[in-house]
């Protein structure tokens, strides 16, 4: 005999045998439920003084029998029941009220939230009297406050409605819904949620930022949410109330996952996962995944799936069937499909094995770097915010025709060219990987083989988007990356890029603010003063090298 679900304590032996014997009934499919077994439900939660539940299948088996109190039931685990997008669950709720009244405001986010077939409520009452039923199903397309649909109550006798033909009819609704929502072939489309107590204008930048990072990961956003908080919630980083009306913005938008802007700790993954029936992720397995997408050097292919199971491996303590969505599609690629049942110790031997190989890259750049040193050769590294402009002007400057792309992260893989000056001093030009706001940390340990360039620079070109309004932000953000790794006192010359999309007045004002040089990338015309300004910084060791050979300086007479 299956077991009976929820508040049992208490309840008459008589009344436990009952309620274990209801699993032996059957309602048949095209039935919402029989009028004998309303009537016992009805009966049962009448002497009990105590709401009884039943979830029956689409085949008309009940699956589970549900003690709840006087107020309320509580709808165990199914997980096993998982339902497809476009479709519901598969399985109708049918429990008591002792009062007359319709579903309540539970009983409805329950259905919502749960994807169920149908909610309904019996009426509790004695034996002389014949039991009411509400019933109210999802309705696709109503707003995401209210998206159901409550019908007239109907008595016990009465329930002669073909409840199959009005799920499938749901179900065709809720695919057409989908497919008029589905974005382009193979595309996601996202919820972006942001939980602050930051000031409004960086919260809106930051949830802007969030945005741009989706579109770089082929995301569709359908609506972003920004909620202000005194102190955000340790467990659910918004409120469960909150997140239950998320999952219902989610059903009513086709949003197939939830990112949010903050990153989220094992047990607030957990928590929230408990509660939504779709993929969440948080901002930094966002960039990861945008990484995942982006690398194409076995180095980065490498880094990446470092950072990728570093960032896996604690939330890999619990089995919980949520994470599973998390290695899916997006926040997936990489190391591949890794499931959360592999074995800690495995990812740990992983980890392991990455961290060697990645030595191995270290050792072999090192010697790339004494081979550039023994030809002397100045090192010029372009670093500045991601999508600020670095690959274009790798590209104008030497002519190459790296991937240039109006996405943050287009260019991952690092290059290096060479470029000879009007003077005919030849250095080399490396394109680093662009840097953001709050960069994972996991990514900046692991990418140290490759910002270990950085080190051996002779020169920096931090390249600023001054078209961007956050560019001041960014700024900070990129110097605060190059102090983590101790490179302040690196010579930096400020490119102040895309001037053609500025007033003319402000350029000239932040060339000053900023000691910057004002350019186009894209236009080879405008990288003049900046080319001068480079040459500039290396005739002093040009002129010492030239004088100690014993050789007059070029370009002097």
């Amino acid at each position: 005999m299956k077991r009976l679900h929820g508040n049992i304590g208490g309840l008459k032996s008589s009344q436990t045998r009952r309620l274990e014997m209801l699993y032996r009934r059957r309602v048949p499919p095209d039935q919402v439920i029989t009028f004998e077994l309303a009537r016992e439900i009805s009966s049962l939660s009448y002497e009990g003084r105590r709401q009884v539940g039943l979830l029956i299948d689409r085949s008309g088996r009940i699956v589970s029998v549900i003690v709840g109190d006087h107020q309320k039931i509580v709808i165990p685990d199914l997980s096993e029941y998982r339902a497809a997008p476009g479709r519901l669950r598969g399985l109708r709720c049918l429990h008591t009220h002792l009062d007359d009244e319709p579903p309540t405001k539970d009983d409805l986010t329950d259905l919502a939230l749960l994807r169920l077939d149908l909610m309904g409520v019996v009426t509790a009452v004695g034996e002389t009297e014949l039991p009411r039923v509400y019933l109210t199903h999802i309705l696709p397309g109503a707003p995401a406050e209210t998206p159901w649909q409550l019908l007239p109550p109907l008595a016990a006798n009465a329930l002669n409605i073909n409840c199959l033909d009005l799920i499938r009819a749901l179900e065709d609704e809720l695919a057409q819904m989908r497919s008029l929502h589905r974005a382009a072939r193979g595309k996601e489309r996202a919820l972006l949620v942001s939980v602050t107590s930051a000031p409004g204008r960086m919260a809106r930048d930051s949830l802007a930022e969030l945005k741009e990072l989706a579109a770089s990961s082929d995301i569709e956003a359908v609506d972003a949410i920004l909620q202000h908080r005194k102190q955000v919630d340790a467990r659910f980083l918004m409120g469960r109330g909150k997140v239950e009306e998320l999952t219902l913005t989610a059903l009513n938008r086709g949003a197939t996952m939830i990112v949010f802007d903050q990153d989220l700790n094992p047990s607030q993954i957990r928590a929230i996962t408990d509660q939504v029936d779709i993929k969440v992720i948080d901002r930094t397995m966002l960039i990861l995944d945008i990484f995942a997408q982006r690398a194409h050097s076995r180095e980065g292919k490498l880094q990446v799936e470092l950072a990728q199971l570093k960032y896996l491996l604690p939330r890999l303590i619990v089995k919980n069937t949520a994470m599973s969505r998390l290695t899916g599609g997006i926040g997936g690629r990489g190391p591949g499909e890794t499931k959360l049942e592999i074995n800690r110790r495995r990812v740990r031997d992983r980890i392991a094995q990455l961290e060697k190989a990645l030595v191995l890259v270290r050792r072999q750049r090192k010697q790339q770097r004494a081979r550039r040193s023994k030809k002397r050769l100045p090192i010029i590294s372009i670093v500045g915010y991601t999508n600020a402009g670095k690959s274009t002007l790798l590209n104008t400057l030497t002519k190459s025709r790296e991937l240039v792309e109006n996405k943050l992260f287009a260019t991952l893989d690092p290059s290096s060219r060479r470029l000879r000056f009007p003077r005919d001093i030849e250095v080399i030009i490396t394109d680093t990987v662009g840097f953001i706001k709050d960069l994972p940390q996991d990514l900046v340990v692991a990418f140290r083989a490759t910002l270990e360039e950085l080190e051996n620079a002779d020169l920096l070109l931090h390249v600023i988007d001054i078209s961007n309004p956050r560019y001041l932000e960014q700024i900070h953000s990129v110097e605060d990356i190059l102090n983590d790794l101790r490179l302040e006192k690196l010579a930096v010359i400020r490119v102040l890029n895309k001037q053609d999309l500025v007033d003319p007045e402000l350029v000239r004002t932040l060339s000053a603010r900023l000691d910057g040089i004002p350019v186009s990338a894209d236009t080879a015309g405008t990288l003049m003063p900046l080319i001068e300004r480079m040459q500039k910084h290396f005739l002093p060791a040009l002129e010492n090298r030239s004088i100690a050979g014993g050789r007059k300086p070029e370009g002097d007479t």
